[in-house]
């Protein structure tokens, strides 16, 4: 069996040593190891394996200013979506849903997420249940590294909208660098530890490429031009992650013009749209590379958290302040500041989606087989609104379900869309949710 066969059927990894561990860097999907479609895996005849998702952003859209223009295949999309226009053949947007409270009480900013995520309308500020993602994570997370990663662009690692069983919040990492070491770094773990910390330091001490280099040039002699390119386009792409990651873990030279500023109060942490933007950003990169090399299959991302936090450089107010505080305009029908959030929320899932559509593999790329969905906590901020829940796919699930498609529902539960996803990652279900919020109505029109 040759080189590329048994890195093809085994998925393997390169490997090194690096601060007394073993380093793996795993592969992504070369044309050597795909058929001559690029759509299954040539030593073993099995489809490319299918990715799932949720990218959670809080306080809704504008009702009217984020859906499509027209139901079925749509052209274009409404003022504060635009961002998402040049992917419009590969996302989908599901308008008019609903989630019933079912006589109990509403916990704003909550129970319309957790509704969403688990089609059971909870009774306190409590979850019990699994949330969507930890059930598809069952079905197709455990022959992987991790069964999943969570992560948020705050700072805030209880900023987490995944749970797997009883009240217990899967944490996510607040720090690309953390992540970068945990998915990239030395895998050996002390079993009789009584904590663990990834050292995102590691960066500074010896890059992870340099680690495999030997092991990488011998790949390289071996490969056609196409899979040399986009190997040496992978390892690019690693190496500006490692630098920007190295840069940040760094001490900043000494400026001689420099004096100490007087002692304010800083915000709070990673909340900064900027911040976030930029985080986000690296997480998102990090995660393509993390997908593409198998190490996980199920992965949760939080923009911004439900009862939101994020402001603008230079303002004392937040994301939620503006909602109930900023009076709508009179003339143009909205409120301004509100919309302005809207707008960079959007551009961010733009870039997530951008990220995951630019890993190429085979004649597709990591977004054809991914599945990820796009969720928040309300429809219309202002007034708490459970209707008209702003739900947006992206992805083709491995070709398993239709893309370019603005469904309309008239106040139907929007469990119908989680049902649907789940069907479209093979789960075995025919009805999901509880109450008002039970339905067994799969979204027909964009199952494959």
């Amino acid at each position: 069996m040759s080189v590329v066969q048994k890195l093809a059927s085994r998925r393997n990894v390169l490997q090194g040593m690096l601060g007394g561990g073993v380093v793996t860097l795993g592969l992504p999907f070369l044309d050597a190891f795909l058929n001559t479609n690029g759509t299954a895996l040539a030593a073993t005849g099995k489809a490319l394996p299918t990715v799932f998702g949720t990218w959670f952003w809080g306080l809704g859209l504008t009702p009217g200013r984020w859906e499509p223009t027209t139901v079925g295949k749509y052209a274009d999309l409404g003022p504060e979506t635009k961002a998402l226009l040049p992917y419009k053949d590969k996302m989908n947007f599901y308008s008019g849903t609903k989630v019933f409270l079912d006589g109990r009480p509403l916990v704003t900013h909550y129970t319309g997420n957790f509704s969403v995520l688990t089609g059971t309308t909870p009774r306190e500020q409590r979850v019990t249940i699994p949330t969507i993602d930890a059930i598809i994570a069952d079905q197709i997370g455990a022959k992987t590294r991790f069964r999943s990663i969570e992560m948020t662009s705050t700072g805030n690692p209880v900023h987490s909208y995944s749970t797997r069983a009883g009240t217990v919040i899967n944490p996510a990492e607040a720090s690309p660098q953390a992540l970068y070491a945990r998915v990239f770094g030395p895998e050996f773990v002390d079993p009789n530890a009584a904590n663990f910390t990834p050292d995102p330091m590691v960066l500074a001490r010896q890059s992870m490429l340099s680690v495999v280099k030997d092991q990488r040039d011998d790949l390289m002699k071996i490969l056609g031009a196409s899979d040399k390119a986009r190997l040496d386009e992978y390892f690019t792409s690693l190496r500006q992650i490692e630098n920007q990651l190295q840069i940040e873990s760094e001490k900043p030279a000494p400026m001689e013009a420099c004096t100490p500023a007087k002692a304010v109060t800083d915000a709070p942490l990673g909340t900064d749209i900027e911040m976030v933007e930029a985080n986000h950003k690296l997480f998102g990169q990090i995660l393509a590379h993390t997908l593409a090399c198998g190490q996980t299959r199920v992965f949760n991302m939080t923009f911004g958290d439900a009862t939101s936090s994020l402001r603008h450089k230079g303002s004392q107010m937040v994301h939620h302040a503006y909602t109930h505080e900023e009076a709508t305009d009179p003339v143009l029908g909205y409120q301004k500041t509100v919309v302005s959030f809207h707008m960079v929320i959007m551009a961010g899932l733009a870039q997530m989606v951008k990220t995951l559509d630019g890993m190429r593999e085979g004649d597709g790329t990591l977004l054809d087989r991914t599945l990820m969905l796009a969720s928040t906590d309300t429809g219309l901020a202002k007034v708490h609104s459970l209707e008209n829940f702003p739900l947006i796919t992206a992805g083709k699930a491995g070709g398993l379900l239709k893309t370019g498609i603005h469904v309309r529902t008239n106040g139907d539960p929007a469990t119908r869309v989680g049902l649907t996803l789940q069907q479209a990652m093979g789960l075995p279900v025919n009805s999901w949710g509880t109450d008002f919020m039970a339905t067994s109505k799969s979204i027909t029109e964009v199952l494959a």
